[in-house]
């Protein structure tokens, strides 16, 4: 059976690129999000997210009339959901996943899916989740079946498909990137191909639905505990009043060594969460898992109170100012160097604790969103050359492209936690 219309449930930095691909196949595609801005931004054939190429895919897709979006639900014969997978609110030493998002789109699709369609979880999910999903949409749907009741004979085709895309680069590796398939059945899996192959040049990989979530997990788990080894060799070097940048530079010249470089923390919607998914599945044996969760963490912290120490030296040499007159510039925002994402970025997290602790001018510096969110009220979003001339203590937390070949003035205070000035 054909996909002639895909409808995609959450029109984000995974879900908008993923229905533009289809659109750009000519397949009719319908984008649901709660976002009446987003939906309305879209449908005038622009984006309200910063993703390299991506501005001109929609632009063409909404134009030829392949690609609209709604708020309402409407019958397709595919449905990929890529919503948000939160942290509940009340979890706290050990953050447990949120899968309202999940339910929530499951019921708004259940009153429009039929015989023969397929609903595919991109959603990055603790391990169990999908069949979840098949649970919530049988209770929903009696009179359909699911995988979970008969197998390769269901009316309703369940897979997961875990998106493995960098921000930045996800309209390329979209079509590049091996894709791991999930099926509830091998008629899921087999379903699920068929739709993806529709653009994804890379090899699609048939596992289980379990298999492919826990391989995203595994995957940011693996690059958090890696960075995790970085951010604490930062801490001890600068104990013992060693270059970092250097070390791991001269580390890295072992044929079989390959150390990542250290930052202000970790970041983004995959790799701060995706490890807790584990640990809360498996506490008691994600042992490593969870250090590195705890080293990260801490990592910003260490940043933070990096600002204070330096801010009091900065306001013991300038004896004729007072602490209100120091000025903090931070620069960059996001998660990652060369996006607009806030999620879950420590940036954003060492921003907001200046602002609660330093009673003089804070600054911030973000080339990729031209207004700041509202917990950062107070701060002053501006262009990098006023920061550099304004600020008495300057924080480098992203390795912007803007901030390449910055110049810092020898009388100013410089905390650089990306090595953009000593990688040079």
């Amino acid at each position: 059976m054909s996909f002639e219309t895909i409808s995609v449930v959450g029109l984000g930095y995974i879900g908008l690129p993923t229905a533009a691909m289809f659109a750009s196949r000519k397949k009719r595609v319908i984008g649901l999000d709660v976002n009446q801005h987003a939906v309305d931004t879209i449908n005038r054939g622009e984006i309200h997210i910063v993703e390299p190429e991506l501005d001109v895919l929609v632009h063409a897709a909404v134009t030829e009339g392949f690609l609209r979006a709604t708020t309402v639900a409407e019958a397709a014969d595919a449905f990929l959901i890529a919503v948000p997978t939160p942290f509940k609110k009340e979890s706290i030493e050990i953050p447990e996943p949120d899968l309202s998002y999940i339910q929530a789109a499951a019921t708004a699709i259940a009153p429009v899916l039929k015989k023969g369609d397929l609903v595919i979880l991109e959603s990055t999910s603790p391990v169990g989740a999908t069949e979840q999903l098949a649970e919530w949409l049988g209770e929903l749907r009696p009179d359909l079946s699911f995988p979970q009741m008969k197998g390769c004979d269901a009316d309703v085709n369940v897979a997961h498909c875990p998106e493995r895309v960098l921000p930045g680069h996800v309209v390329r590796e979209l079509v590049e990137n091996d894709r791991v398939i999930g099926g509830m059945s091998s008629t899921c899996s087999e379903r699920a191909i068929e739709l993806y192959k529709c653009f994804v040049k890379g090899e699609c990989v048939i596992t289980n639905a379990r298999t492919a979530e826990m391989a995203k997990l595994t995957e940011n788990s693996c690059r958090d505990v890696q960075i995790a080894f970085a951010n604490e060799l930062s801490i001890i070097c600068d104990k013992l009043d060693i270059d970092v940048w250097e070390l791991i530079s001269l580390a890295n010249r072992h044929p079989r060594i390959n150390i990542l470089q250290p930052g202000p923390g970790v970041g983004g919607h995959c790799i701060a969460v995706d490890p807790w998914f584990i640990v809360s599945q498996c506490p008691s044996l994600a042992r490593l898992i969870h250090t590195a969760r705890i080293v990260n963490n801490e990592k910003t912290n260490w940043v933070i109170d990096k600002i204070k120490q330096v801010t009091t030296e900065c306001l013991f040499n300038f004896t004729n100012k007072s602490v209100r007159d120091i000025s903090i510039a931070c620069l960059g925002l996001a998660f990652k160097a060369n996006i607009d994402d806030l999620r879950e970025s420590p940036a954003m997290a060492i921003a907001k604790s200046v602002l609660e602790t330093h009673e003089g001018p804070i600054l911030a510096v973000e080339p990729n969103i031209t207004q700041l969110p509202k917990d950062l009220k107070g701060v002053e979003l501006v262009e990098l050359n006023e920061a550099i001339t304004r600020a008495d203590v300057i924080v480098i937390l992203v390795e912007h492209v803007e901030f390449k070949n910055l110049v810092i003035p020898n009388d100013k205070y410089l905390i650089d936690t990306k090595g953009v000035i000593a990688s040079r």
